[in-house]
């Protein structure tokens, strides 16, 4: 898509990463972070969407780049579940040009921060239905998550790599918890990290994502 930012590697990509950012942001947020990585992914190639701007409702209705829209943010997210399966379609539609372009299903990542985060999650347990290398879920949510899930056995080997920061006001540690819980309890490999730190990433967590990504890469 014209709105997606690619970042080719050094040698001929044989693995990618398509991240998504957080509300608000866009898709050159994480460009200095998928750059760091490629320091050490040298045939990995970094995918990074653009999310549409439109009006959010707890932000007064300004509009911003936003996955989905956010109608209430206690005691639980409320969101417009119609605009998330959008992404989640959109989200789709990027692995499935991944795999045209000759990436093995297992060797494509997803990431997301925060609202990115959230369509990930949605996206890579409830939607894809073939094998995908991981998850990384940064500060984030699953709002779609409950205890009346079950996922199929392509996620019992799914792993995901929860990150969170200890003070992030933004959204709650608890709710990145509970996602990661509820993994947990369906039987995916899942890990949980947590920073000293707010709403936002450190560079000893880009760190750890570059090294988690190498030892799931081969």
């Amino acid at each position: 898509m014209s709105d997606t930012l690619i970042l080719q590697p050094t040698l001929a990509a044989d693995a990618s990463v398509i991240w998504l950012h957080g509300l608000g942001a866009d898709r050159y947020d994480f460009l200095p972070v998928a750059e760091a990585l490629q320091e050490r992914l040298y045939s990995t190639r970094f995918v990074l969407p653009q999310a549409p701007t439109r009006p959010v409702t707890v932000n007064g209705g300004y509009a911003m780049p936003s996955w989905y829209d956010i109608l209430a943010m206690s005691p639980a997210r409320a969101i417009d579940e119609a605009q998330l399966e959008e992404s989640a379609q959109r989200l789709l539609g990027l692995i499935e040009a991944e795999i045209a372009s000759g990436i093995a299903p297992a060797r494509i990542f997803l990431a997301g921060f925060s609202q990115g985060g959230a369509v990930v999650l949605h996206t890579a347990l409830l939607r894809w239905r073939g094998p995908l290398g991981g998850v990384l879920a940064l500060s984030t949510y699953a709002p779609t998550f409950n205890d009346a899930l079950t996922f199929d056995d392509n996620k019992k080997k799914l792993p995901v790599c929860c990150m969170h920061g200890t003070f992030d006001d933004v959204v709650p540690p608890a709710l990145g918890r509970a996602a990661y819980d509820c993994l947990i309890a369906q039987g995916v490999p899942a890990t949980w990290r947590e920073y000293p730190m707010a709403h936002e990433v450190l560079p000893e967590q880009v760190r750890d994502i570059g090294a988690w990504l190498v030892a799931h890469l081969g």
